[in-house]
């Protein structure tokens, strides 16, 4: 009774943690409790009755008692009201108070002094990103001096400098920083990341360009963990060299400690591998099994102090992740298990892991390594025993290489659709084959970090036995990685889908009847996934102009039919279209058009999209000779997925599905499109005098919707007077702004509204606006 009481409470306690995402949760979760309550009471009574009547003793202690679900209700409650408590809130002094108007004509530079707090990282751009606790603040009236009065500040504060800037930095030193301070904006495109809430989950509420580091602390501390980190990577790297000695280092300890080549970080996520990459319950059981097995002949007493020492030195090199915090409180419930002779619930050492954790931190709840952990190994306890009781047939061995992956996958995949919307095709399969690999890279992985401890040279030679294995298990993972079709885009799934196919495994897991009909609420689970997918494919009209700077991108979905325009600067097409367009389930594009608005020969945003995408049909307007080589790079890229490419002069015409384009002039680059009937001019550097005269001879006419700069959005509306203008940037004259909005003109800034879409029912969107509005009932 006291077990299921207490299990009873913690459900409800994570229960009302997740409540806090609905409008009145605390409410909704005591409601549910007392439904409950009253419902099994009445239960309770009826069985007392029928137990009377036989004369037989009561056997009521799996039904719990009125008031457990009351208390359950009530702490439900209080989670809803707990969490919102520990949302970090910035202080009075907290350094992004001091961050400078965005209106500002000139950037402004500032000193900002503090300690670092963690381990220099290399981010995609090439610069070194580091934590700072900032403790003053100052500010540079010119460059040369002199400097403004100093402010006392606090906060912590996300930086990043030059690469040869943050060489050298370790956690503890005492740094000034010249910089331009900045405050994160939430996404601006759908899918997009958002660097916004990541911050606030870190305690951060601002950013910090810098420029110049200066150390202010030049005595190295004596001990730290970071040198204990850095220890272990150096002799692994020693003989296994780049990738491979990162790549081991990172099996055990972790990606988030250990500063992995994005490359084979990419490569392993878009397999289906990234658990490889993270600390978790596989490392820590190893350890454990290593000295259990290795002290099976020592006092109970001796195994668990050395078990339990093992256990912290793993936590506190992995850098204290929700993920390994799980499994150390687990080790730490099995070492207790031991203690005490008793067999270990697995199932309950998981739940109270959980409660504990969500007690210390509730927003990992939100944390999506917390939940995919959480969630695996939930997989793990309760589906890998009947798969393996399904596959009988095969060998012991392999039937668990296939039962554990698979049981993982169960449990996981429909998080990673409702958060990515896209599937590893080959992710079972890759898994079930690298096990072994993964075992051996990990097991002598962790032997190498111990010796290498006492011992670096020796570390290293132990290392250096993994090279063949290390190496066989990057080529296996680049093998999948490039097969086609290796991952699918279903499109991000909704809330309501979620919790519908969670319901079903559950059922699956508890109820026999579910249970023998496991591949009814399979196909049961597809069909929640595919009919919307479909129904959306063969209904969805909509016209979405992405915030992408200065360039025009726009995505035109058409009945399962798209049509890209432009691709934007270099690093747009990874992080702006290729987000977007996963979220969107679109795994191909029909057709593509390229005009280079900024003539500074954007295709390697086209190579970038294509890596992921293919493009059946790419028209071509920007054909230079300044980028005549990277459109030959796309040409050849064109013919490995059978595409066809297409080179245009001006005033060539292209026709889609619901497209007519027309690019007017290339060297100030005017686009002129018809989509669905309604006109679209999309105009880029221009001289208004070329433009009022291509209007006055009707070489343009004008149009319902107009793009363009910031900088020429007046002249080009009094010109052309268009229904809707949208442009790139908000930081214009607010007269201006004013005098255009008393016309009939709407207007829409990607650098403020974020992007625009445009469907036949709800016309045009801002992207802030609608998903701030979706926020607020929240």
């Amino acid at each position: 009774m006291i077990q299921i009481s207490g299990v009873i409470i913690c459900l409800s306690y994570i229960l009302g943690l997740l409540f806090t995402a609905i409008p009145w949760g605390g409410f909704w979760i005591l409601l549910l409790s007392v439904v409950m309550a009253i419902f099994l009471q009445r239960r309770r009574f009826t069985l007392q009755k029928v137990l009377a009547k036989t004369k037989t003793a009561p056997q009521l202690s799996n039904i719990p008692h009125f008031r457990v679900w009351l208390i359950a209700g009530v702490v439900g409650l209080l989670a809803t009201l707990y969490l919102p408590l520990r949302v970090p809130q910035a202080g009075v002094n907290d350094i992004s108070k001091f961050v400078p108007p965005e209106n500002t004509n000139q950037e402004q530079l500032l000193i900002v002094r503090g300690e670092v707090i963690s381990t220099p990282r290399l981010t995609r751009s090439q610069r070194g990103q580091f934590w700072l606790e900032a403790t003053k603040l100052d500010e540079v009236k010119n460059d040369k001096g002199p400097v403004g009065l100093s402010k006392g500040v606090t906060g912590r504060l996300y930086v990043t400098v030059p690469i040869l800037q943050a060489t050298g930095l370790y956690p503890g030193q005492e740094v000034a920083i010249t910089g331009i301070l900045y405050k994160p904006k939430p996404p601006s495109n759908p899918g997009a990341f958002d660097f916004q809430k990541y911050l606030q989950q870190e305690g951060a509420f601002a950013g910090l360009v810098g420029r110049l580091v200066n150390v202010l602390d030049e005595e190295q501390p004596s001990w730290g963990w970071w040198q204990i980190r850095e220890k272990i990577l150096r002799s692994q790297v020693k003989l296994l060299g780049i990738p491979a000695g990162p790549l081991v280092s990172a099996m055990v300890l972790g990606s988030k400690a250990v500063d992995l080549p994005y490359d084979i970080r990419d490569t392993f996520v878009q397999a289906g591998l990234a658990h490889a990459l993270a600390a978790s319950g596989f490392q820590t059981s190893l350890i454990l099994g290593v000295i259990l097995g290795l002290t099976k002949g020592f006092k109970k007493s001796t195994q668990i102090t050395l078990g339990s020492l093992a256990l912290l030195i793993f936590l506190c090199l992995t850098g204290f992740q929700p993920a390994v915090l799980r499994a150390v409180i687990m080790g730490f419930g099995a070492l207790i298990a031991l203690a005490l002779k008793r067999k270990v619930k697995q199932l309950g050492s998981l739940l109270v892991a959980a409660t504990i954790l969500l007690l210390f931190n509730p927003l990992w709840i939100w944390d999506l390594g917390f939940q995919l952990s959480f969630l695996a190994t939930l997989g793990l306890i309760v589906t890998v025993p009947p798969l393996t009781q399904r596959l009988e047939w095969l060998p012991p061995a392999i039937a668990s290489l296939i039962a554990v992956p698979l049981a993982a996958m169960i449990w996981t995949l429909p998080l990673q659709l409702f958060v990515f919307g896209v599937v590893p095709t080959y992710s079972l399969l890759l898994n079930i084959i690298s096990t072994p690999l993964i075992s051996v890279i990990s097991i002598g992985g962790i032997i190498s970090a111990v010796f290498a401890l006492i011992v670096p040279d020796v570390g290293s030679a132990v290392a250096g036995v993994l090279n063949y294995p290390t190496d066989w298990l990057i080529n296996l993972v680049e093998f999948f990685s490039h097969l086609p079709g290796n991952s699918y885009a279903v499109g991000k799934i909704g809330i309501w889908q979620l919790f519908a196919i969670y319901g079903l495994i559950i059922s699956v897991w508890l109820i026999n009847w579910w249970q023998k009909r496991w591949w009814f609420a399979f196909f049961i689970a597809f069909g929640l996934v595919l009919i919307p997918v479909w129904y959306s494919a063969n209904t969805l009209f909509r016209i979405t102009v992405l915030a992408a700077d200065e360039q025009p991108v726009i995505v035109v979905q058409n009945q399962g039919k798209v049509t890209l325009i432009n691709s934007g600067d270099e690093g747009t097409g990874r992080f702006t279209l290729l987000p977007f367009l996963q979220q969107q389930g679109v795994n191909k594009i029909d057709w593509a058009i390229a005009s280079d608005f900024q003539n500074n020969g954007n295709s390697n945003s086209w190579l970038e999209v294509m890596q992921t995408l293919p493009i059946k049909l790419f028209y071509d307007y920007a054909p230079t000779s300044e980028n005549l080589l990277i459109s030959q790079v796309i040409q050849q890229e064109l013919q490995k997925q059978k595409g066809v490419y297409q080179a245009l002069s001006v005033g060539q015409t292209v026709t889609t599905d619901v497209i007519i384009a027309q690019l007017i002039n290339q060297e100030s680059p005017i686009l002129q499109m018809q989509i669905q009937g309604q006109s679209w001019l999309i105009v880029g550097d221009f001289k208004s005098t070329e433009v009022r005269q291509l209007v006055q001879t009707g070489g343009i006419p004008r149009p319902q919707v107009l793009w363009c700069s910031g900088e020429s959005l007046k002249e080009l509306v009094t010109i052309l007077q268009p229904q809707v203008a949208i442009a790139t940037s908000a930081n214009i004259d607010q007269k201006a702004v004013s005098e255009i909005s008393q016309g009939q003109t709407k207007l829409y800034f990607t650098g403020k509204d974020g992007a625009i879409q445009w469907t036949p029912q709800r016309e045009f969107e801002p992207f802030i606006q609608t998903t701030e509005n979706k926020t607020s009932v929240l």
